[in-house]
């Protein structure tokens, strides 16, 4: 697809995978409209870490999704919107749900009503394979029932569901991207690996919590290829298609790995406030990607061992300062 030229719009993007998407789409030549939660600071999150060339072409815009205006403007001009904008830590919404409901379903709601009336030609929604919750068969499709199992998982299901009732009732043209667990440079250590490697660099003793669960995990570069190639295929608005490396990994195998890379023993210590409530946990997630193998034509490139290398090299790059085995919520 030729990129060169679209006028973009990217929610969220100051996030983890946002900040990948926007790398890549000025690289294609888009002109890339970055919005970004607005904090005092003129925080652009990740996107700080864009070669300064590219950085300095973007079309950043600061505001709340919870904004219906600073969604219209920050949509108005657009041709397509990449709509990652949400909160999505899980144990964040445990204490703040109302946050969580108000930004990831209100905000999807602005995003489609700007999206409608200003006649964008596709929306790419980003969901997440949290709203299958623990799976009721080995690979997941896109079929599975649905099971909010966190409130943040249900504010997902919630906003999956206005976005296929907008497609429906409107004529939006909108196809929803479910990534399983992605991973990659720059991820926060909120998440399993990162929280994992950074530990790992600093000793021997892990922090962690149940080390059972077993998750799909897909490199950051081929989710946002993924989510590219749902711009250009035809006959897939209104679709929900995974985007998950079927194959499965478990947290303690994660653990063991970094060892191995990294030639060093590591043991672990299991905290009871790192696990979720047991009726909460998605023990297992593990995609059937063969839709948007069909319908995409994609598929992820990335070996997880290369990209557990991906993630150390970045690590050891930016090393963290304050103690690494603080529980990130």
């Amino acid at each position: 697809m030729q990129w060169k030229g679209r006028k973009v719009l990217v929610t969220g993007a100051g996030g983890f995978i946002g900040s990948h998407l926007c790398e890549r789409l000025l690289q294609e030549g888009a002109e890339v409209r970055a919005f970004v939660r607005y904090n005092s600071r003129n925080d652009p999150g990740l996107l700080c870490y864009l070669d300064r060339n590219l950085f300095s072409i973007l079309d950043l815009q600061a505001g709340d999704l919870r904004d219906s205006g600073a969604v219209q403007r920050a949509v108005h001009g657009v041709d397509v919107v990449f709509h990652l904008g949400a909160l999505i830590g899980i144990p964040y919404s445990y204490r703040n749900p109302r946050e969580v409901v108000d930004t990831n379903i209100m905000g999807t709601l602005n995003v489609l009503e700007a999206v409608r009336q200003h006649e964008v030609q596709r929306i790419v929604h980003t969901s997440t394979s949290e709203v299958y919750g623990t799976a009721k068969m080995e690979r997941i499709h896109e079929g599975h029932s649905l099971h909010g199992q966190s409130p943040y998982s249900a504010s997902k299901i919630g906003a999956d569901k206005l976005v296929e009732s907008y497609v429906r009732s409107f004529g939006v043209r909108a196809v929803t991207i479910r990534p399983f667990n992605t991973y990659g440079p720059r991820q926060s250590r909120r998440a399993l690996i990162p929280t994992v490697v950074s530990q790992a660099l600093q000793g021997s003793t892990i922090k962690l919590g149940s080390l059972d669960t077993i998750r799909d995990f897909t490199y950051v570069a081929d989710t946002v290829a993924g989510m590219m190639a749902a711009v250009a295929a035809e006959d897939v608005i209104g679709e929900e298609i995974n985007l998950g490396s079927d194959s499965e990994v478990s947290s303690g195998e994660v653990v063991r790995l970094v060892g191995a890379l990294l030639n060093r023993e590591l043991k672990v210590e299991t905290q009871s406030d790192r696990i979720r409530p047991a009726a909460s946990e998605v023990q297992r997630l593990r995609s059937d990607n063969s839709k948007a193998m069909a319908q995409l034509g994609w598929k992820p490139a990335m070996p997880f061992e290369e990209g557990l290398k991906h993630v150390i090299a970045w690590c050891v790059a930016h090393p963290i300062t304050q103690a690494v085995d603080r529980y990130e919520v």
